[in-house]
């Protein structure tokens, strides 16, 4: 029997990953579909008496009042996490992430009820950013920590894997009920993708609920070194989570820009809806490839260089992606979707899993790694499409859009350049805080 407990080990560990896949296809289904709605009709159906760009930079104030609770939700769930345990707050946000999407496909809109209609919307989508903000961090410490010393690039990398899975799901869902009349997707059909995400949440439950509770926190527990206030031993070294903050702008600004605000964008330029969701959905057919060969790239050659050559890629290819864009040809918007999410947010995205949870201890990993995605969420993909929203209507042009993207990339990019390679990282080993590179001044 003396393989039992190795096998064991790998059947816990791929029972975990599936876990970490199907919450945060979860997560990015739900906002997803949130964002791809708002970008269609949630400016008429919950802001009417709004012009067409204001509605539509309404509806996406809203898709950020959900980025913007995130923050919180790794603040409150990475705290229960590391003093309580990751499995129970997985369980818990997962509930909370499923909750809120059904609750939104149910609700009256503004001619229903009124002013309630956006009211009652910001407010679920506020619960589900809170969940969202403690989700991603449990589901992808948990892979981490029960892959242990084996390839966590790989590993974690499924977790990743959830956001073009979602982002899959989400199109294929809105692209069959656009096809219904304008007036039945108006009046019922933009529910049905809501409504549906009580499937994905079944499937993640029954998983999760079968998942063992990670060795690492386990063994923190058993010898009582857990963190007290996890979020003050945090922010008495803030380095880390500044630069965990920093290095994921990049690839959630390239994420948002191009899936729900190129929805907005392309519908708005001339093209039919489903042209655009077609080049969302090969653009993350693309990005399922992608991040699994960038992940495991991460682990042979370390995560700074790949992170860095998705950042350098992003920010070149910024200004021919919108132009492609604005071609008006929808070859070339496919071809654009490809590029910019499919390949080069892509090779950001899919290390980044391993990298966060490499920058922080076992005692306030949750917390630290939850807190940092979570910032870089807020301040990359939050406000983007808000701010691109903006920028068009002003400029009428897709240049500063592309000029947002192009600072995004920068700034992970300049950040990956300041920290010390994290693969080798032992996470069992107290504390792991990053510095700065070696011959870099801080």
């Amino acid at each position: 029997m003396p393989d039992a407990q190795p096998a064991h080990g790998t059947c816990q560990l791929r029972r975990v990953a599936l876990s970490g896949l199907l919450g945060t296809a979860v997560e990015f289904y739900d906002f997803l579909v949130y964002g791809t709605v708002a970008a269609l009709v949630f400016g008429d159906l919950f802001f009417p008496e709004a012009d067409s760009s204001v509605g539509t930079i309404a509806a996406f104030g809203t898709f950020a009042a959900g980025y913007v609770a995130r923050p919180l939700g790794g603040i409150v769930f990475g705290h229960f996490g590391d003093r309580l345990g990751r499995k129970s707050m997985m369980l818990l946000t997962m509930v909370l992430m499923g909750a809120g999407s059904f609750l939104i496909g149910c609700l009256p809109t503004y001619d229903t009820i009124g002013v309630w209609a956006p009211v009652l919307l910001v407010l679920l989508r506020v619960v589900q950013g809170i969940a969202i903000g403690g989700e991603w961090g449990g589901a992808t410490l948990m892979v981490a920590e029960h892959a242990g010393e084996r390839p966590r690039g790989l590993w974690t990398s499924f977790t990743q894997l959830g956001a073009p899975l979602g982002t899959v799901l989400s199109t294929a869902v809105v692209t069959l009920v656009s096809t219904l009349p304008d007036d039945q997707f108006r009046a019922w059909g933009w529910r049905v993708p809501f409504l549906l995400s009580l499937v994905l949440l079944g499937a993640g439950l029954y998983i999760r609920l079968k998942v063992e509770e990670s060795p690492l926190f386990t063994a923190a527990r058993r010898e009582k070194t857990t963190a007290r206030m996890p979020l003050l031993d945090v922010l008495r070294k803030p380095r880390s989570v500044l630069l965990a903050a920093c290095v994921g702008i990049g690839p959630f600004t390239a994420q948002s820009l191009m899936t729900s605000f190129m929805i907005s964008y392309a519908v708005d330029s001339g093209y039919s809806r489903s042209q655009v969701l077609t080049g969302v959905t090969v653009a993350s057919c693309t990005a399922l490839v992608v991040m699994p060969l960038a992940s495991i790239l991460s682990d042979r050659v370390g995560r700074r260089p790949v992170v860095l050559t998705g950042a350098l890629l992003s920010a070149a290819t910024a200004f021919p992606v919108f132009a492609l864009a604005d071609s008006g040809r929808p070859g070339l918007l496919i071809l654009a979707c490809v590029i910019g999410h499919g390949i080069a947010q892509s090779t950001m995205y899919g290390p980044l899993g391993a990298l966060l949870t490499e920058m922080f201890g076992t005692r306030v990993r949750y917390t630290g790694a939850s807190l940092g995605y979570q910032t870089a969420t807020l301040l990359g993909a939050g406000f983007s499409p808000l701010i691109a929203s903006s920028l068009l209507a002003s400029y009428d042009t897709s240049a500063p859009v592309a000029l947002l993207l192009t600072a995004g990339a920068a700034v992970t990019a300049l950040t990956v350049w300041r920290i010390r390679e994290t693969s080798g990282t032992t996470l069992a080993a107290e504390p792991a805080q990053v510095r700065p590179t070696e011959g870099v001044p801080s």
